[in-house]
């Protein structure tokens, strides 16, 4: 049997989205005493997922397909058959399926499960390269150089032991990570530096903590960027320029992104008509509403909210109707 065969593939969308907080930090749901884990995701165009960052660190195999990365205001094609390795402070998606099927096994891991227990301090070396992530740095390793397969190989051991609360299979997933991080090392062994540049970017990204918490409160509010300034203490051009540089995209999309998100949650959670969601999300224009959300999902909210109760499995007609009924 294949590796394709023995794979089930999850919604990537559905997987992902929901996780992604205001500050736009992907948080994954790790076990905290082994925070490792390996999915097999499936990618539409038609929903795209919001630019985001996150702490753990993260390898991507593109198994299917090929698809644009945006990575800050960057973009960079993968493969099928590449390698995609992210650090903890760029934000990025993935964007523009070029291909109807688009799927990627992705192993997420805390750097510190290489940390801990580093008697030897090597914890460094095996770490660089998620810690030299310039704007230059050349995330996707191509198929040709053999590593992607090598590493999609210890992937698929991992996954065989996970989840796992025996010591014994612990030790020998951690085998399998520092393989393939050496793999990585010895790859990018040109792109070695000094990882100050990591510090800095995230105290940068922390200088927009209280926005962030703000609009977690306050997203169904308007917010002016001079408001949005003052809250981080700038002026009005520095403000626009700093939260660009860091987030990839200006404060009304990102507020957008945001809004979208929480409306996502009421149409899949709720039966409240679309014009009560729209207004409850900011949107005073429920047009402007079906066109942002549209342009973000690839969909509009009566799609949306028919496609979420098909997947949940609701009695087709009956669950249609009902949910028409009360979004018009």
């Amino acid at each position: 049997m294949t590796h394709a065969q023995r794979i089930h593939w999850e919604d990537a969308y559905h997987v992902i989205e929901p996780q992604i907080t205001a500050a736009g930090v992907h948080v994954w749901p790790f076990e905290p005493s082994f925070p490792l884990d390996v999915r097999c995701l499936a990618f539409q165009g038609k929903s795209n997922i919001a630019l985001n960052r996150h702490d753990y660190y993260e390898l991507l195999y593109l198994h299917t397909g090929e698809v644009t990365c945006q990575i800050q205001d960057q973009f960079v094609r993968i493969r099928e058959g590449d390698l995609f390795v992210m650090g903890s402070v760029l934000f990025h998606r993935l964007c523009e399926y070029r291909t109807p099927r688009v799927r990627a096994v992705v192993l997420y891991f805390m750097p510190d499960l290489i940390r801990q227990d580093d008697s030897a301090g090597n914890s460094l070396e095996y770490l660089m390269p998620f810690l030299v992530q310039r704007p230059e740095f050349p995330h996707v390793v191509p198929a040709s150089t053999r590593v992607p397969a090598q590493v999609f190989d210890l992937m698929q051991r991992v996954r065989r032991d996970l989840p796992s609360a025996v010591p014994r299979a612990h030790l020998s997933i951690k085998t399998y990570l520092k393989m393939m991080l050496v793999l990585l090392v010895n790859h990018y062994a040109a792109y070695r530096g000094v990882a100050g540049v990591v510090g800095r970017k995230e105290r940068a990204l922390e200088r927009l903590r209280p926005l962030f918490d703000y609009l977690d409160q306050h997203y169904a509010e308007p917010i002016s960027i001079d408001h949005a300034a003052s809250l981080l203490g700038m002026s009005r051009s520095h403000f626009m320029r700093f939260f660009r540089a860091m987030t990839g995209q200006p404060l009304i999309a990102h507020v957008n992104r945001l809004r979208i998100a929480k409306a996502q949650h009421l149409l899949a959670r709720t039966d409240k008509p679309i014009a009560t969601v729209s207004q409850e999300v900011g949107f005073c224009d429920q047009s402007y509403f079906g066109l942002v959300f549209r342009r973000l999902v690839g969909m509009t909210p009566r799609e949306y909210a028919a496609a979420i109760a098909s997947r949940e499995g609701a009695p087709a007609g009956e669950r249609d109707a009902s949910r028409t009924h009360r979004r018009e």
